[in-house]
């Protein structure tokens, strides 16, 4: 049973506050937080603060977010694709620096947050919350609001959201998502079916499905489902002799029940094998035998001119089509193998044991692939961010749907190096390992090499500067900002340092970071023998970049005045700490 309130010790300000709050919420989603620290033995920690979380805006003196690159564990197979990142920290650490570095720039977010069982899945102040806690909801719901909240700023206008939950926390969790993201904004809540045989140890309900809330930011959305087609003359099935005809790589569309040795007796049709073609990419071919009206010859003449084929279900007919003729239909809220292709959990713990990482509750890859699929189906250079990583699932999803369709994804995992479960690092023994497994190949539990996807990656660790309003905490401030500059221009290529600058390049820009204002005149000495662009980042005491100091090539640089641009983000970001 709950504990009750003793209101008769609140002061009448206090009351007035928790009256008001109470009233202007006509329907929706009320519970323990805002309330005055000295409550704190009576209720909860108001903000969800961690002794690892505690740090009010800069005017308060505590310390703020910044990041540290842990070079050794770069990762860098091709220069031309993107870098992907790997944030290990607290992830509310991790989403204050990245509304600096990436707000408004995020495509799809997927997150996995813990379900508060009461099963030691989810650390409240150090503690684990359990099922008997009469504040556990309450807990649970400051700690992702506040998450929520930095995370829809991260979000595009036209970006989307999934969270997968159970039903410990999903009618609370749909409550907060309309509060923060709106309503208006709520997409679908799709049903996962995570188990094929639906546990028995219940002795009400056996549950085979989880919950993924999808909500878009602001932008309308339109989720990709299946394909449709504009079927055009069938092959009809004659009463002649069957024969053997072979449709080439990607041009036939089967059903899962059309396997080989599958044949229908009332249409005489049977897939006879695949044929594997001896040319690396591991494409089949199909041979069917079957009474067909059309030639080898004519079949290839279709599917040279960009025709493709399809079979039906009950192998009755093979139909062309254009494939640019179609239009697609919205997916189904019930994600399963038999309507999408998507897994189950017993796959997900098979893929991270054939990479030898042992971690017992990843979602499958299939999941993932299928809602970034969803959501961007024609947009092939987009950003995944997840920041509950665990162990990196999303990443691998990424990774595998660029190299399905030649795609320059790139992603953020976000996760703190500890696993609530057991007493592994999680970002350093399990996220880490499998992401470089994953690019870079690894050989699996039968001892098979398994080529990587390749690509790139760089690992971070969260770190603090203090924040006070002093001369020499902004110096300090702005002497840890390189690697959040250097993510936030996507420019990692160091090409000249001093001891008071540095430039660095990416593809078609450069980044200029000055330390030290006096620094200014050797620094346009350098950028003046290098061809191109710089964005310019200049200490300064004020909000002035020194504007007047680069007048005479003002075409040749864009300014921002550090550590102003990032304590502007961290102001906003704090403000109700």
């Amino acid at each position: 049973m709950a504990k009750r309130i003793d209101y008769d010790e609140w002061s009448k300000d206090e009351l007035i506050k928790e009256i008001t709050r109470i009233k202007g919420t006509t329907y929706g989603l009320v519970w323990h937080r805002d309330l005055p620290e000295e409550k704190i033995d009576v209720l909860i920690n108001p903000d969800a603060r961690t002794p690892s979380e505690m740090f009010p805006n800069e005017m308060a003196g505590k310390p703020f977010p910044v990041l540290k690159e842990a070079k050794a564990k770069a990762i860098q197979t091709d220069d031309a694709k993107p870098v992907n990142i790997l944030i290990e920290g607290d992830n509310y650490h991790s989403l204050a620096v990245l509304n600096f570095t990436h707000q408004a720039a995020v495509d799809v977010i997927y997150i996995d947050p813990p379900y508060n069982t009461g099963n030691k899945d989810f650390i409240y102040n150090d503690e684990f919350v359990d099922s008997e806690d009469p504040y556990r909801h309450s807990k649970w719901l400051s700690f992702m609001e506040k998450r929520l909240k930095l995370a829809r700023n991260l979000l595009k206008r036209t970006g989307v959201i999934f969270i997968s939950i159970d039903d410990n926390e999903h009618a609370q969790l749909k409550m907060l998502c309309d509060e923060i993201f709106g309503e208006v904004n709520f997409v679908a809540n799709f049903k996962w079916n995570r188990t094929a045989k639906a546990p028995s140890l219940s002795n009400t309900v056996r549950t085979k499905y989880e919950y993924v809330l999808c909500y878009r930011k602001e932008e309308p959305l339109m989720l990709f489902g299946k394909k449709s087609y504009n079927t055009q003359a069938p092959l009809l099935h004659l009463p002649n002799k069957p024969v053997e005809i072979i449709f080439p790589p990607k041009s036939i569309e089967l059903p899962k029940e059309f396997a080989p040795g599958k044949y229908s007796e009332k249409y005489k049709v049977e897939l006879i094998d695949y044929i594997i073609v001896e040319n690396g990419l591991n494409k089949n071919q199909f041979r069917i035998k079957g009474c067909f009206a059309w030639s080898q010859i004519k079949i290839n003449r279709y599917i040279k001119s960009g025709k493709r084929f399809l079979v039906k279900r009950d192998l009755s007919t093979i139909y062309y089509f254009m494939e640019t003729e179609g239009s697609f239909i919205p997916p189904s809220d019930l994600i399963s193998d038999e309507e999408c292709g998507v897994k189950r959990n017993t796959e997900a713990k098979e893929e991270t044991k054939d990479l030898g990482i042992n971690f017992d509750h990843a979602k499958p890859v299939s999941l993932i692939k299928y809602l970034i699929r969803s959501a961007t189906y024609d947009k092939k250079e987009t950003l995944i961010l997840d920041f509950f990583a665990g162990s990196g699932t999303a990443g691998q999803a990424v990774l595998e749907l660029n190299t399905e369709d030649g795609g320059m994804r790139n992603f953020i995992l976000c996760t703190n190096n500890r696993d609530e479960k057991s007493e592994h690092k999680i970002a350093s023994d399990i996220c880490y390992p499998r992401v470089k497994k994953v690019i870079s190949g690894y050989k699996n539990q039968k001892g098979e090499r398994i080529d990587g996807f390749g690509g790139n990656l760089r690992y971070y660790v969260t770190d603090f500067v203090e924040a006070g309003p002093s001369d020499k905490n902004k110096r300090k401030l702005v002497n840890e900002s390189t690697e959040m500059l250097c993510i936030k221009e996507a420019a990692f290529n160091l090409v000249k340092e001093s001891e008071d600058f540095k430039i660095f390049k990416n593809a078609d820009k450069h980044l200029g970071i000055i330390f030290h204002e006096d620094a200014i005149d050797d620094y346009k000495k350098a950028i003046k023998k290098i061809d191109g662009h710089f964005n310019t980042y200049v200490f300064s005491m004020t909000d002035d970049p020194h504007t007047i100091a680069f007048a005479d090539i003002k075409q040749k640089v864009t300014l921002c005045a550090i550590p102003e641009v990032i304590l502007k983000v961290y102001r906003e970001v704090f403000k109700h700490d």
